[in-house]
């Protein structure tokens, strides 16, 4: 099934439509496997935790049922085996991939000097080595549907330096520029490559990496909008961006950010 060809009735913008969320378990990628649930698709989410996982399900699977349209892996996004190991599973539950996620990501927020090379290799190996095979992994699934979309999470922190965050911010900047790139690359297959770029979003990662509530006031104080984001945020671009409603849109990057990167504060 090809952008073309989705069905968009009253059964949903996504109905039948096998979609692999990376990173699952909470926050934006749990929100984005809600959202697609309810317009019809077939959902795959990973984590690296089965005690996660299975909280994720049971949350998804509330209020209506819609467990029955959810498989859930195991998988670390950074260990190939893994990524061998969903794809033989994805093929084998639905025969192909209409979309993809690719979500999983870690954050260490350190200043340049207190960085040791696990927390660099770790960094690395999920955030960029992992989507870029991710995607590679997800190819024959997505051909196998005549095309698709691919969604790549990336950051504000491309657009903008933030000091403790060198390694986090070099691989979100890897994976905007691999967007692009494979933007072109995938673009006679018909799969559509592009990235998000979202602001102050509050997930697990944001409340660990600001742990102090008063913290959260003088940020959102620097965002004209006036708040801090929410998964959902993400979810509903993401959705945008893997639906035929972006049918012209690839190798691009969409800021979600509420005015963080561009604009000042009116006060």
């Amino acid at each position: 099934m090809t952008d073309s060809t989705l069905e968009t009735t009253d059964r949903g913008a996504f109905y039948n439509r096998a979609v692999l969320i990376t990173g699952g378990t909470s926050g934006m990628g749990l929100a984005t496997a809600r959202l697609l649930l309810d317009e019809g698709a077939h959902v795959i989410i990973t984590g690296r935790d089965d005690a996660r996982l299975a909280r994720a399900a049971e949350q998804l699977d509330k209020p209506s049922g819609r467990g029955a349209r959810l498989l859930t892996v195991r998988a670390d996004a950074a260990v190939l085996a893994d990524l061998d190991r969903l794809t033989a599973v994805i093929r084998e539950r639905h025969g192909r991939l209409d979309g993809v996620f690719a979500n999983a990501g870690v954050g260490v927020f350190q200043r340049t000097a207190e960085v040791a090379e696990d927390d660099f290799d770790h960094t690395v190996d999920v955030n960029f080595k992992g989507v870029f095979f991710t995607v590679q992994k997800a190819l024959p699934l997505l051909d196998a549907a005549g095309g698709g979309s691919i969604v790549i999470n990336a950051s504000w922190t491309l657009h903008r330096g933030l000091a403790v965050a060198p390694v986090y911010a070099a691989t979100k900047a890897a994976v905007h520029n691999l967007a692009r790139t494979l933007g072109s690359d995938l673009a006679e297959r018909g799969i559509r490559v592009n990235s998000i770029s979202p602001g102050y979003i509050v997930t697990e990662m944001f409340d660990a990496a600001n742990p102090d509530p008063a913290s959260h006031e003088a940020i959102r104080a620097g965002v004209p909008l006036k708040r801090l984001g929410q998964a959902e945020d993400i979810a509903e671009t993401v959705a945008f961006l893997l639906s035929p409603r972006s049918s012209y849109i690839t190798a691009q990057d969409i800021v979600v950010d509420g005015g963080l990167t561009t604009a000042v504060p009116a006060s």
